[in-house]
């Protein structure tokens, strides 16, 4: 995303009537005027730009979080730089792609743990800022070195969310609806960091080997689509979680003995049955642990060795209960489904399926008195 680009020659003297001056993306094009000889043209990265800064503003007139929408103006101002650089050829902000290129990876970083994780601090934040102060540093001080530091930025926080993704069971402040699509967005968008990383080692590799032409449509997929496919991804509303604040700071353990794990599910039963929690669709492992005095943690680990199921397919199981009752007693499914706390029919259907081994249509047509869904603590799931 920070790689310079330099001008590509124009050798056909007819095409460039047409085209004007081609810089590097510029070759992809998007063409309004389809039978006009001279074409105005707008730059991927325009576009790109002009798209992402639509996602950040939504975001931020629907009330979305802070980081996020600070991550989306990032993303909007870096495609906004390279159209003005690599697009129209404004010089004097070429040496300033780098730094302000390397500030999207520590806010996709930021964006992901305040998302789902833990909300994060100004304090906290600010402590990320040494990746673009570094990079500044080496721009002004030893500008052969930005070619390494800005790929290592974007692969060391990429392996980051990767990482974290990987030992985390539970996202805390992930609503439980949303099942794994959070954690598989984020999977993706740590991936696209790394592959971005590779990208500008290969465009360096071009210059060094003098493939210049080569530059062009790496440019177009490392610095625009790349920074497209992030937009649009973290703005999902299945990769950010819930926007309660308050969160329960994780304590110490207590001693994790089997019998501890079955009064803790035992106490969280009596509490869905007394008020069922399960049935908002924007429920999350934070809120739930916080009304039973409990870390995150400590529930996430006591339903899992209690249940065998996490704690989205432990709520879930709850939900499906009660949209059979429903079902049972002539509510439509699309009803029962959207009054049991599911968002999606994709998610129902799925979820029913496993619960009660057939399609809530099948459920529906049996028109059973009495609901078969065996009692959550008996069902043998698998993780």
């Amino acid at each position: 995303m920070g790689t310079s680009v330099f001008e590509r020659p124009q050798t056909n003297a007819r095409k460039s009537a047409r085209l004007r001056p081609v810089f590097g993306i510029q070759v992809v094009t998007i063409r309004f005027l389809d039978h006009c000889r001279n074409m105005p043209m707008l730059p991927i990265p325009a576009f790109v730009a002009l798209v992402l800064g639509y996602l950040a503003l939504r975001t931020f007139l629907s009330g979305g979080r802070p980081f996020l929408v600070a991550f989306l103006t990032a993303c909007t101002l870096q495609s906004g730089l390279v159209t003005l650089v690599v697009g129209y050829s404004v010089e004097g902000l070429r040496p300033v792609l780098p730094v302000s290129a390397t500030i999207v990876p520590p806010l996709a970083w930021v964006t992901f743990r305040d998302a789902l994780v833990s909300r994060i601090s100004l304090r906290v934040m600010s402590a990320h800022g040494t990746a673009p102060a570094f990079a500044l540093f080496c721009r002004v001080f030893a500008p052969e070195t930005t070619d390494f530091v800005v790929p290592l930025v974007f692969a060391g926080y990429g392996g980051a969310i990767l990482i974290q993704l990987r030992g985390a069971s539970d996202m805390p402040l992930a609503r439980l609806d949303a099942g794994r699509v959070p954690t598989a967005i984020w999977q993706v968008l740590g991936w696209a960091l790394i592959a971005s990383a590779a990208s500008d080692v290969l465009i360096a590799l071009a210059f060094v080997t003098g493939n210049d032409d080569w530059v062009g449509w790496m440019i177009a997929v490392s610095s625009s689509l790349v920074l497209l496919f992030v937009g649009l991804l973290s703005g999902s509303p299945s990769a950010s979680g819930s926007a309660d604040n308050e969160v329960q700071t994780e304590s110490s353990l207590p001693p994790q003995t089997s019998q501890k794990d079955v009064e803790i599910v035992a106490t969280l039963e009596a509490f869905l049955t007394r008020e069922p929690m399960h049935l908002d669709p924007n429920l999350t492992l934070a809120r739930l642990a916080r009304r039973l005095h409990l870390p995150e943690k400590r529930v996430s680990i006591a339903v899992n060795r209690a249940t065998g199921a996490n704690v989205s397919r432990y709520v879930n199981s709850w939900r499906i209960r009660h949209a059979c009752k429903l079902i049972e007693n002539g509510t439509s499914v699309t009803n029962a489904m959207l009054e049991s706390g599911f968002n999606t029919k994709s998610n129902f259907n799925r979820e029913f399926l496993r619960e009660t081994g057939v399609a809530p249509s099948k459920w529906q047509s049996k028109a059973k008195g009495a609901s078969s869904v065996i009692s959550i603590t008996q069902v043998d799931r698998g993780p």
